[in-house]
C-alpha cells in the first residue's frame, strides 16, 4: 500500500492507494498554522489510515521545494515550512523514509502514471490557481533536476506582446516582475477583466459566463488563452511534451482546450504542432495522488 499526503495552506489531506491505483480511503485534517503541529497532523492522518490498512510507503505533496544545497524547505507559501528540514522531522516522528516533492510535480506525476497523460511518454503538468507552477514526467519518472527546479515555468519571464511591456511591471512574490504567474494566475485573470469591463467578477464566474457565450467574458478567456499560448510554446520549444495537463482552478475554464492547441503553433518553432492540451484527469485529487506515487510502482 502507499500513502500519500497533499500539504495544502488550508487542508492537509491523506490517501491509501493500493497497488491497482484505487483510492482505499481519504483523511483529512485543517493544516495547522505551527510547523510542529503540522508534522504532528501529518502523524495523526497516517496513523489512521495504517491502522485500517497496514504498514505502507509515504509520500508528501508540499508547497515550495528541498533545497540540493541547504536540505532546507525554500520558496513554500506555507512559510513556516521555509527553512526547515521538513523531510528529516517527518522521517524522524514517522520512524521510516519519507518522499517529499513539489505538489505540481506530484500532479504532473500523477496524470501521467494513470491520468489524462498515461498514454504519453513524455508529459508536462501545469497547475493554474491562486500561482502557476509544473512538472516534467518523462517515461512514468519525474525530473526534479540538478537545482530541484525541473517544471517551475511560473517564474519564467512572460514572452510579453509590445501593448503588454507598455504596461506597470507585474511584481511577483519571488522577488522579480512580469513572471509567468503574475499574468496566468486565477487574480491575473480577474484583472484582466476588471481593466477591461470595470466588473470586479471571481475567475470561477467569468469562466462560467464565457461557457454560457457571455460576449465580455468570452473575450477575457480568449486574451487569456492567447497569453498561456505564448507561454506554453517555450515549454514545447524546449521539451517538446506528447502531452500538457492541466490542473488546478483554472483548468475548468473550458474554452481552454480548443483555443490552446489552436494558438500553440503561432509561437512555437516548428511547421506542425500536434502537442495534446488535456485537462487533468484525477482533478483536485492529482496532488495527493501523485504523493503516493512517488515511490516506484514495483515497489
Amino acid at each position: 500500500m502507499r500513502i500519500g499526503v497533499d500539504l495544502g495552506g488550508t487542508k492537509i489531506e491523506a490517501i491509501a492507494l493500493g497497488k491497482d491505483g484505487a483510492i482505499l480511503a481519504r483523511r483529512r485534517l485543517p493544516t495547522p498554522r505551527d510547523y510542529e503541529a503540522i508534522i504532528l497532523a501529518i502523524g495523526e492522518l497516517v496513523g489512521a489510515l495504517e491502522e485500517e490498512f497496514g504498514h505502507g510507503t509515504i509520500g508528501v505533496a508540499m508547497p515550495g521545494s528541498l533545497s540540493p544545497k541547504s536540505r532546507l524547505i525554500r520558496n513554500a507559501n506555507t512559510i513556516v515550512l521555509n527553512g526547515k528540514p521538513f523531510d528529516r522531522d517527518l522521517e524522524k516522528h514517522l520512524c521510516r523514509p519519507v518522499r517529499l516533492e513539489n505538489d505540481a510535480n506530484c500532479l504532473a506525476l500523477s496524470e501521467a502514471i494513470d491520468g489524462a497523460g498515461a498514454d504519453a511518454s513524455c508529459v508536462f503538468g501545469v497547475i493554474l490557481g491562486t500561482g502557476v507552477g509544473g512538472g516534467l514526467v518523462i517515461d512514468r519518472k519525474l525530473l526534479s533536476g540538478r537545482n530541484k527546479i525541473a517544471g517551475e515555468w511560473g517564474h519564467n519571464p512572460m514572452p510579453l506582446t509590445p501593448e503588454e511591456r507598455r504596461s506597470e511591471p507585474r511584481p511577483c512574490y519571488c522577488g522579480r516582475s512580469d513572471c509567468v504567474e503574475t499574468w496566468l494566475s486565477g487574480s491575473a485573470l480577474t484583472l484582466e477583466h476588471r481593466q477591461r469591463t470595470g466588473e470586479q467578477a471571481s475567475a470561477e464566474s467569468i469562466a462560467e459566463a464565457a461557457a454560457k457565450g457571455e460576449r465580455e467574458a468570452r473575450r477575457t478567456v480568449e486574451i487569456y488563452a492567447g497569453r498561456l499560448a505564448r507561454a506554453l510554446a517555450i515549454v514545447v520549444n524546449i521539451i517538446d511534451p506528447d502531452a500538457i495537463v492541466l490542473g488546478g482552478g483554472l483548468s475548468n475554464v473550458a474554452p481552454l482546450y480548443d483555443l490552446v492547441p489552436s494558438l500553440l503553433g503561432r509561437h512555437a518553432f516548428s511547421d506542425v504542432v500536434t502537442t495534446r492540451v488535456l485537462k487533468a484527469m484525477h482533478g483536485d485529487s492529482s496532488g495527493v495522488r501523485g504523493a503516493a506515487w512517488l515511490w516506484p510502482e514495483d515497489i
